[in-house]
């Protein structure tokens, strides 16, 4: 199947948003490994509608003006995968789960390592918030487009006066 993208600015980088048939398939941060997503054959499409509208709700999002997504998602992966994926649409917006919570709210609580794994193949970072999963001790573990980025998305969420990313990231720096 043959996807369609188009590209966008934000705070933490150049995103890629690509669509599939049924809905946004992806978004790709700007270092991201090509490995990490197999989509296959893309075209770019700056008019396409999933596309334009994401990009809307995204800058909604970075904004400060948006806490749930409401985009049609074309998820593909194997069904332990997507069952981790939907699992991540739950958690609350300013909110962090561990991958052992995770792991227990879709029954398998001794799954935690696999549970990572998928958490690190999500697609759709983001909206499918990946970067609200942390590690048990509460440190910010690996994400697809950075630590940086996740302690970014995270501030952004947590409402923290000092938005400053060049800033906050230095500090996460120090912390890991």
């Amino acid at each position: 199947m043959t996807h369609v993208y188009k590209k966008m600015a934000s705070p933490v980088g150049e995103l890629t948003l690509v669509a599939g048939a049924q809905g946004l398939a992806a978004i790709l941060w700007e270092n991201d490994d090509p490995t990490r997503v197999p989509l296959g054959e893309m075209t770019e499409d700056e008019h396409n509608a999933v596309l334009s509208d994401t990009a809307k709700q995204l800058r909604d999002y970075f904004d400060g003006r948006l806490e749930k997504f409401s985009v049609a998602l074309d998820f593909t992966g194997t069904d332990f995968q997507k069952e981790v994926w939907n699992a991540l649409l739950t958690i609350p917006f300013g909110e962090t789960r561990s991958y052992a919570q995770i792991a227990r709210q879709i029954g398998k609580p001794l799954a935690v390592r696999a549970v990572g794994a998928a958490n690190g193949r999500n697609p759709i970072s983001i909206i499918a918030p990946c970067h609200r999963v942390i590690g048990a001790n509460g440190k910010l573990t690996g994400f697809a487009g950075g630590i940086e980025a996740k302690a970014y998305l995270l501030a952004l969420e947590s409402r923290q006066s000092a938005l400053d990313f060049t800033g906050f990231s230095r500090e996460m720096r120090t912390v890991n």
